[in-house]
């Protein structure tokens, strides 16, 4: 039922087996849906739903939780194929309702009392949204529109044919005509990622597919390193990384490459950081400023108390935040004290060396 396992919510275990069960035995069509595999990952589900619930919680941004849920039931659509939409819809719907009832039952006493006002708000907004998202099945995104997109586009197809050396090549070849390089990484590289994301979370290509083109880009990535180091320095420096457990750090790599080509000197702490190895980065490399990445939203709460923990120790240091995440958030960032937000690499490049000039 999904590709999702969560491991960090144990305190809500008990919540999520009686929702779990409640489910079962007010919809006894689920006994005939589910086999004994189905039945685990549906578990695991329950889980995953109450952790990102939370989340949206504690960032007190609905839209957090409304975003997942549409995206979550169109990847049971697309898993579950032998149901139709309407009947997944029925199930998250039931699913939904079931878990604002117990949550107001069993939370008291883990969480205040306007949080489980919050949760039962955001529940009902995802069953809205889940509502509609039934007659919803246009999933487009901007990867035709701007320029490159030819070049983009053979780059993507590449990727998905596993031509790993023709996708080399074609980029190599991109550079030779005198595409920049900052236009090579956000025009083609960055936004071919972002594409291959979007088609692993609609499941129209497989984990393995999308771990093939993340490798191979990486590699296109560090060919370009002898031109990237050899401009000249600017006595400015960077440390970046990704917060909590966060595991994509490909946009993050792809801003450091860009500031160190512009001649800053960069600290690319790379994924997954534990913020007490981040707090220690910091003290030793004493950068200018820190940059975090999120990918996933379900890791903002760590970002949010990274800036918070850096603020206190470093109140001097600047501090810039950005990826998917935050696309997915009513403008969060703008009460976390941070100085600096934004989608492209080149427009926090900008920003940085204003405020440094």
């Amino acid at each position: 039922m999904s590709l999702l396992i969560n491991n960090s919510e144990y305190r809500y275990i008990e919540i999520a087996q009686a929702v779990f069960q409640e489910q079962f035995k007010r919809d006894p069509k689920l006994e005939l849906e589910m086999d004994e595999r189905r039945k685990r990952l549906m578990y695991d589900d329950v889980v995953y739903n109450i952790s990102f619930l939370m989340t949206a919680v504690s960032l007190k941004d609905e839209r957090v939780f409304t975003e997942y849920a549409k995206w979550i039931y169109e990847l049971l659509c697309n898993l579950m194929k032998d149901l139709d939409r309407d009947r997944i819809m029925e199930h998250m719907v039931g699913h939904y309702q079931i878990l604002s009832e117990i949550f107001k039952k069993k939370a008291r006493g883990m969480v205040s009392e306007e949080d489980i006002e919050l949760s039962a708000r955001y529940l009902s907004s995802a069953i809205e949204s889940t509502r509609a998202s039934v007659t919803d099945i246009t999933l487009s995104s901007n990867f035709s529109e701007g320029s490159n997109y030819e070049i983009r586009k053979a780059y993507l197809e590449h990727l998905l044919k596993g031509e790993t050396r023709k996708a080399q090549d074609l980029i190599e070849e991109t550079r030779k005509q005198g595409v920049p390089l900052v236009e090579i990484y956000e025009s083609i590289l960055a936004r071919t990622m972002v594409e291959i994301g979007s088609l692993w979370h609609r499941n129209i290509i497989t984990v393995e597919k999308e771990h093939y083109a993340t490798s191979v880009t990486q590699t296109i990535m560090s060919s370009f390193y002898d031109e990237i180091f050899a401009s000249p320095r600017k006595n400015k420096s960077l440390l970046s990384c990704t917060v909590g457990t966060e595991l994509h750090e490909m946009g993050i790599r792809m801003l450091s490459d860009i500031f160190e080509y512009r001649g800053w000197d960069t600290y690319y702490m790379g994924a997954a950081l534990p913020r007490e190895a981040l707090i220690r980065s910091i003290e030793e490399h004493k950068p200018d400023l820190v940059a975090l990445s999120v990918t996933m939203p379900i890791y903002l709460v760590d970002c949010r108390e990274i800036v918070s923990s850096i603020r206190e120790r470093y109140p001097d240091i600047k501090i810039a935040v950005g990826g998917q995440a935050f696309d997915y958030t009513s403008d969060i960032w703008k009460v976390w004290g941070v100085d600096f937000y934004s989608e492209k690499a080149t427009d926090l490049v900008r920003l940085a060396e204003e405020e440094f000039r």
